[in-house]
């Protein structure tokens, strides 16, 4: 078969529905994976702005209590470090001082907050943030034996 000019005419094979289908299929596929990756950067975008809200109504949660219990600043500083989970070795080497000093403040602390120890001061300060998001109220809960209402 000789095309224009006497060269050999390019031979076009006629593209069936399935190759369309699979074409139509991966434009439909990147689409969707653009999409979703746009709604995964959005969502990371979000979490941050609210973990820093968090992280900031945190602080504000701890300096409420702090003047509440009427802290003073050295008390304050080893609350600080109690609650990060630093050892009182450890609180005294970053504050200069000696152990003895800060089992002294951290009792102080406990007496003023009305706690015994740090497990409880910290589950102050978790239990406000919280608040009663996670606790279901009493309605709200129902017994697993109990089959659910088909209305």
């Amino acid at each position: 078969m000789q095309g224009l000019l006497g060269q050999p005419a390019i031979e076009t094979k006629e593209c069936g529905s399935f190759e369309y289908l699979v074409a139509l299929a991966l434009v439909l596929g990147v689409i969707f994976t653009g999409r979703e990756r746009y709604k995964m950067v959005i969502r990371e975008q979000r979490l941050n702005e609210q973990l820093l809200i968090a992280s900031g109504a945190f602080n504000q949660v701890l300096m409420q209590y702090f003047d509440d219990w009427g802290l003073t600043p050295s008390e304050r500083d080893v609350a600080l470090l109690a609650i990060k989970g630093l050892s009182v070795a450890d609180m005294a080497a970053v504050r200069s001082t000696k152990e003895g000093t800060i089992k002294a403040q951290s009792a102080a602390l406990y007496r003023k907050a009305g706690v015994t120890g740090r497990l409880q001061l910290l589950s102050l300060f978790i239990e406000d943030l919280m608040g009663d998001q996670l606790m279901p109220n009493q309605d709200q809960v129902q017994d697993p034996n109990q089959k659910p209402d088909p209305s």
